[in-house]
């Protein structure tokens, strides 16, 4: 049996054996519901163990983990947003994937180093010097 596969680009993509998902007690509105089921979800991946990814999106989507980086490499993520288990689960699945799709966006492009033209160097030069010469005439106020 073929392992589920969540795509994040065009080849790399996550199995989701290996995602480790415990369900804790979730806080917030749901009144006495609250206290006795775990419908929080705690989302547990890590990516240096997994064989599908590159190790540049590895490296980037640990930079952008930020916090939810453990020491041990996983990177964890809480959803308790919800009141059903299923709406928290998907919710921190989706939040996974939207991190790593966001770790394989490319850089952007640099920006080109541009000169500029003779005749904005020569417009620049003359406006310099006519605002030179207008300051030179106002020279200081004799004594006649």
């Amino acid at each position: 049996m073929a392992e589920t596969r969540i795509s994040i680009t065009n080849t790399q993509y996550i199995l989701e054996g290996d995602l480790e998902e415990k369900f804790i007690l979730s806080g917030g509105s749901g009144g006495q519901n609250v206290n006795k089921v775990a419908t929080g979800v705690q989302l547990r991946y890590n990516p240096r163990q997994a064989a599908t990814l590159s190790y540049e999106l590895i490296v980037k989507v640990e930079k952008l983990a930020g916090h939810r980086l453990t020491a041990a490499g996983d990177i964890l993520i809480q959803a308790t947003k919800y009141r059903s288990q299923e709406k928290n689960r998907d919710d921190a699945r989706k939040r996974l994937v939207s991190l790593m799709k966001e770790a394989a966006k490319p850089p952007p492009p640099k920006r080109r180093p541009t000169k500029p033209s003779f005749s904005a160097k020569k417009k620049r030069m003359d406006s310099k010097t006519k605002r030179g010469s207008v300051k030179k005439l106002r020279g200081r106020v004799s004594d006649d």
